[in-house]
């Protein structure tokens, strides 16, 4: 296993297990260099969204690194006020332009919203239809969300990406999902750093030679969790992907479920208010 390894979604595509997040990174020069530095260090996904408001400096990164643009995996989401067919179309079509591409690896809804993410996701089965987005899925759905939303749909989400990370797990959530033939997907996989913090991780890095946020993305991948970890520090970008060379043993996979308490770093998706 190493950075081009892939997870195998339901409908067949090619997912890499690790991935570059760009959320909070500013566009312009800060998220080219993220994106440009990930790229010429193997990575081959980026994750963006609409909201994140740096569509376009994606784009540029994408373009001016040299790496062909059938050898990324490309995701963005559509954001809560563009929900419902007709305006998701429409957003679809500005995030392929800021992108600079014509078409996405994975398009996302990006919060569930009730019956209108039932109508969001008839465009997105029409967009995946027409071969403009190789997959598509959702994001912050729980357990329950699902169970509403997954009647609905003609085609199965191939992605579920959810606060997932040590004080996280949320167990019922991968079980389902794994059941369904869901792949989760974490965003917030080192808690903002948080993971360095943590006693029983700095044990664990100590004993492995690495670092607690190396532990826990390694952590991510044996769960069979795809993980996207942010950053724009070039450095810390290179060593996310320092997970493939070793392996955590069942008993340290344990001690790091242990950490489980259920908290959430971002909102809830039931109280989200926007």
């Amino acid at each position: 296993m190493d950075i081009t390894s892939t997870a195998i979604l339901n409908n067949g595509v090619k997912m890499p297990w690790l991935g570059l997040g760009v959320f909070q990174s500013k566009d312009g020069e800060e998220v080219i260099t993220a994106v440009k530095t990930a790229l010429e260090n193997g990575y081959k996904s980026i994750d963006t969204a609409a909201i994140y408001q740096n569509e376009r400096g994606v784009g540029t990164a994408i373009l001016e690194s040299g790496v062909a643009r059938e050898d990324i995996f490309l995701t963005s989401k559509v954001w809560n006020t563009d929900q419902g067919y007709t305006t998701t179309m429409a957003a679809f079509e500005e995030s392929l332009e800021k992108l600079q591409t014509d078409y996405l690896d994975l398009y996302l809804i990006h919060w569930p919203k009730g019956d209108r993410s039932v109508e969001t996701w008839k465009a997105l089965e029409e967009i995946y239809a027409k071969g403009q987005a190789k997959a598509i899925g959702i994001s912050n759905f729980l357990v329950h969300h699902l169970e509403d939303f997954l009647p609905h749909c003609k085609v199965m989400p191939v992605v579920n990406q959810v606060e997932f990370h040590p004080e996280l797990i949320q167990p019922d959530l991968l079980e389902f999902c794994q059941n369904k033939g869901i792949q989760l997907e974490a965003w917030s996989p080192i808690m903002k750093g948080r993971v360095n913090d943590i006693p029983i991780l700095q044990e664990l890095a100590a004993k492995y030679g690495k670092t607690p946020v190396q532990i826990t993305l390694r952590w991510d991948i044996q769960k069979g969790v795809v993980t996207i970890p942010k950053s724009v520090t070039p450095e810390r970008i290179i060593a996310n992907a320092d997970i493939f060379d070793f392996e955590l043993s069942p008993e340290d996979m344990a001690k790091i479920d242990s950490l489980d308490k259920n908290g959430r770093i971002g909102g809830h998706p039931d109280y989200i208010s926007f």
